[in-house]
C-alpha cells in the first residue's frame, strides 16, 4: 500500500483524539473531530476519507446518529463505533442494518481495529 489510507476518528474527549493519532498515524493518515457536526464538515471537504472510527458517546449527536447521517451521503465509506460500554441494543441493530461494519471497545485494541480496517478494504 504505497499511499496512506485516510482515515476519520469521531470522539469529543480530545485526549482520545491524540492518543488514537499517535498510535494510528504511521497506518494511516489520521484526521480527526470533535464532534459529528464536525465530522460530517470534514466528510464533505475531503473525499479522501475511506474509514470513520466513532465513539458512541457524545454530546447532542451520538456516534450513531453521526454515522446514519453520513452514510446517508458517503455509502461507499467504511465505518465503525468504538464504546467504553457494553454491547447496547442500538449498536447490535446497527450491526445487523449493516449501518456499521463492527464495533470496537475501549480502550482500544490497535491490531484488532488495523486487522478490521485492512480486511474491510480488501
Amino acid at each position: 500500500m504505497s499511499e496512506k489510507v485516510s482515515l476519520l476518528y469521531v470522539d469529543d474527549e480530545s485526549i482520545n483524539l491524540k492518543l488514537f493519532e499517535l498510535n494510528f498515524k504511521s497506518k494511516f493518515r489520521v484526521v480527526t473531530a470533535l464532534s459529528g457536526v464536525e465530522g460530517l464538515e470534514i466528510l464533505n471537504s475531503d473525499p479522501s476519507i475511506s474509514v470513520v472510527i466513532s465513539d458512541m458517546r457524545m454530546p447532542k449527536m451520538d456516534g450513531l446518529e453521526f454515522i446514519a447521517k453520513a452514510k446517508q451521503t458517503f455509502p461507499h465509506i467504511v465505518y465503525y463505533i468504538l464504546t467504553g460500554f457494553d454491547i447496547t441494543d442500538e449498536i447490535n441493530e446497527a450491526l445487523s442494518t449493516n449501518l456499521i461494519d463492527k464495533y470496537f471497545r475501549k480502550p482500544f485494541n490497535f491490531r484488532e481495529i488495523e486487522g478490521a480496517i485492512a480486511s474491510a478494504l480488501d
